[in-house]
């Protein structure tokens, strides 16, 4: 080495980089001008030569090695040096094509991490995670991490053979380390190597990647998300209207991997497999919208996608990220919305993920009673820390905006509002107030909330809360948690409890068939009936319905009509609606098999005449959360264990009346109602289309002036052991409906249809 080139090394930065310690290679190595000069210095592990190679004239100058362990430097006249390539020669005698990864300057502005250390930054993950782009001129990946409590962070995979000396990263001040790659590219496996204090190295997967390997496999995949075209544009500007509180929402919950069996050799369906056959089955049942158990990426099967290790990848188990967008992309095209199972509340202790991410408590308290869940085993976010909360809540729209979400159901919310949840005495500690309300989450979850609305108007938030919090879906600027719906998890245990009973017993149980019409309007609800009350032996839901087969068929269609007739949007997990007796589990698909047996059938024809009939029903999701759309004619009636009453819509001839009978014998029942007209049938959950016996009422039932159940009127209709009829009522012509709609006499109207009969005479 010249004397000249040798008095320009900066040797104690050269051995930090030999020994992989450097947080800033990009001020050694890479082109540097020093005077009139260009010096350039490469390190290249084990290389036994290494050239130079000139674009402009294509010529090679060889670079001196200044240290034996790879480290090579060159001195060239010229301030501007043009493009350039390293030729890199093996020991073994391979000769490999290398570009520079240190010429270019962070993408990362100081704004940026401003933004990100102040929680705000919504699109950080344009930033941070692994990225496909040209930057002058030069195709390659941008690689960003947070980590900063590492010494040393390496970007390692498939184009530098895994060493971690090879791309070490530059740290920014807010403990970023980035690098641009110009080796690497859309495909390429890849994990960050982490160097901490005291010398321990390990490997993590990118906490912001966009893909994954699949299982058992780790890494994390570079994924480009831009080569999907999306077309859509339809369903996004009209979703607003799709997915107000008066519109009509029926969902169905499905597990990808459940739902159908994959071609040969394949272990899962493609997402694009998949989407055909939903479309097919969803509009044909009638469903509003799909609500998709977590596909972010996770290591486990049996944890169904809720312990997430890849927040920004959809599971690599059916396919891409392009392959997912297919998905979202052909379900909007068909008028389905999409809602995605979102697990903001705890995370696995797995090595490779957030857990002891760079060597400190980065994303979890340090304490673990406030970082940890005792009886799920996992790490709960530090929700009081500024860039984890960036995390979160940028993924939040990560999923709504580059993925054309439509709705985010946020998972264990109540693990969320309260310390102590699942924990005894001495396994948490109290907030500031001395209270159990997680004041950090709180505020998190209204963040959520707040910027979701403000920047997707019309995408729902909903939340799965299984207690009394006040105002889940409470206004923001009055002191809710802002969300759009609440899962009603009170009158699904309170119903299921019930429903158990032999109808012998139930007349001392009414209260809980009644009782959620006392909170009904404190919330805007959800009624659910969800995989967790179908696993883990619960049973199944025709499997929670008492006596033979035939009282169980008949409870289970009578379970679905009063769930659909009661207030609330709707949800039932796939394979409730067709009668599935076993269990469900992951590694089964719904028994579809079932569909050749009359009684299965049967509740498969139900639950899509019903859908069908809550979506042309204005009673049924108008008023929703109004209590003027609801009205009890009987709620009293124990001991015959039978409850009738009316939903209305905005429109008193859109009224129906609703008579359940939750008994195991047949009656003849007076029904008292408000109005004069005829009431007609217009679903029987015993006609025989649906499985039932056919005890029906086939004429339309003319009100007598006879006073009952407190109301002027009365109609008589027959009713099967475990049924629901459903009657529309149907004014008198001229009548007090049409009164009130021309804000006219009777006789005026009369009038009118006179003059009418005689013009058309004449």
């Amino acid at each position: 080495m010249t004397n000249k080139l040798y008095k320009l090394m900066n040797w104690p930065a050269i051995e930090e980089i030999i020994y992989s310690e450097a947080s800033n290679p990009h001020a050694l190595l890479g082109p540097h001008t020093v005077g009139n000069n260009t010096l350039f210095q490469a390190f290249f592990p084990g290389a036994q030569r290494v050239q130079i190679q000139f674009v402009e004239n294509m010529t090679e100058k060889d670079m001196e090695m200044a240290d034996e362990d790879g480290f090579f430097a060159l001195l060239v006249s010229g301030k501007k040096t043009g493009g350039y390539r390293y030729i890199v020669t093996m020991p073994d005698g391979n000769v490999e094509i290398r570009q520079d990864a240190y010429r270019h300057k962070p993408l990362i502005t100081p704004e940026d991490e401003e933004a990100f250390a102040h929680g705000v930054h919504y699109t950080i993950y344009e930033k941070l995670g692994a990225h496909p782009m040209t930057l002058s001129g030069e195709e390659g990946v941008y690689f960003a991490v947070w980590a900063p409590g590492a010494v040393r962070v390496s970007t390692v995979g498939d184009f530098n053979h895994w060493d971690g000396r090879m791309h070490q990263m530059r740290r920014l001040p807010s403990g970023i380390f980035e690098i641009f790659i110009p080796d690497a590219k859309a495909g390429d496996n890849y994990k960050y190597e982490l160097k901490l204090k005291g010398g321990l190295t390990y490997l993590k997967a990118d906490p912001y990647g966009n893909a994954a390997q699949l299982r058992p496999e780790t890494a994390s995949v570079v994924a480009d998300l831009r080569a999907f075209t999306w077309e859509d544009e339809g369903w996004l500007k009209a979703r607003k209207s799709c997915q107000k509180p008066e519109a009509p929402m029926s969902v169905y919950e499905l597990y990808l991997g459940s739902f159908t069996e994959p071609s040969e050799d394949s272990e899962y369906a493609n997402y694009r497999e998949i989407a055909p056959k939903v479309i097919a089955y969803v509009k044909d049942m009638g469903y509003t919208h799909v609500e998709l158990m977590p596909v972010m990426e996770h290591p486990f099967d049996g944890s169904w996608g809720y312990q997430v290790i890849g927040y920004y990848a959809p599971t690599a188990r059916y396919g891409s990220p392009a392959d997912f967008m297919y998905f979202v992309n052909a379900l909007h095209k068909a008028g389905i919305g999409v809602i995605l199972d979102w697990v903001p509340a705890h995370f696995p202790r797995d090595t490779y993920g957030l857990s002891n991410f760079d060597g400190t408590c980065l994303y979890e308290h340090f304490d673990p009673r406030q970082g940890a869940h005792p009886h799920w085993g996992t790490l709960i976010y530090n929700y009081g820390r500024a860039e984890v909360k960036n995390y979160l809540i940028a993924n939040a729209l990560f999923w709504v905006e580059k993925f054309h979400a439509d709705g985010l159901r946020m998972d264990a919310v109540a693990s969320m509002l309260y310390l102590d949840y699942g924990k005894n005495d001495g396994e948490w500690v109290a907030n500031i107030y001395g209270g159990n309300e997680n004041l950090e989450a709180i505020e998190f979850i209204k963040h959520v909330n707040s910027i979701l609305k403000k920047r997707n108007p019309g995408v729902l938030s909903i939340a799965e809360e299984s207690t009394a919090w006040p105002m889940i879906t409470g206004e923001l600027d009055k002191g809710g948690l802002g969300f759009d719906i609440k899962w009603n998890m009170g009158w699904m245990n309170d119903y299921l409890r019930y429903i158990r009973f032999d109808p012998y017993f139930r007349s001392h149980h009414h209260s809980e068939l009644t009782f959620s019409m006392i909170y009904t309007y404190s919330e805007n609800f959800m009624l659910v009936f969800s995989h967790d009350e179908v696993v883990h032996g619960k049973a199944s839901m025709i499997g929670k319905m008492p006596g033979d087969t035939e009282q169980k068929f008949a409870g289970l269609r009578l379970s679905y009509a009063y769930m659909m007739t009661h207030p609330g949007k709707k949800l039932l997990f796939m394979g409730q609606d067709i009668a599935e007796f076993d269990e469900w589990n992951e590694s089964r698909q719904v028994e579809w098999e079932l569909l050749q047996y009359p009684a299965h059938k049967g509740v498969r024809e139900l639950v899509k005449e019903l859908n069908h009939l809550y979506r042309t029903q204005p009673a049924l999701y108008e008023l929703d959360n109004r209590p003027d759309g609801f009205e009890w004619l009987n709620c009293i009636a124990a001991n015959e264990c039978y409850l009738t009453f009316l939903r209305k819509g905005r429109k008193r001839e859109n009224a129906l009346l609703v008579a359940a009978n939750f008994s195991g014998a047949a009656m003849k029942l007076q029904v008292g109602v408000p109005y004069a007209g005829s009431y007609k049938e217009i679903l029987n959950t015993d006609a025989v289309k649906f499985g039932g016996t056919g005890v029906v009422n086939g004429r339309a039932k003319k009100a007598a002036a006879k006073e009952w159940d407190d109301k002027p009127y009365s109609i008589n209709i027959n009713l099967a052991p475990l049924s629901v009829s459903i009657l529309s009522y149907i004014p008198d012509a001229g009548g007090e409906t049409k009164k009130k709609q021309d804000g006219k006499t009777g006789t005026s109207s009369a009038k009118q249809g006179r003059k009418k009969k005689e013009a058309a005479k004449a």
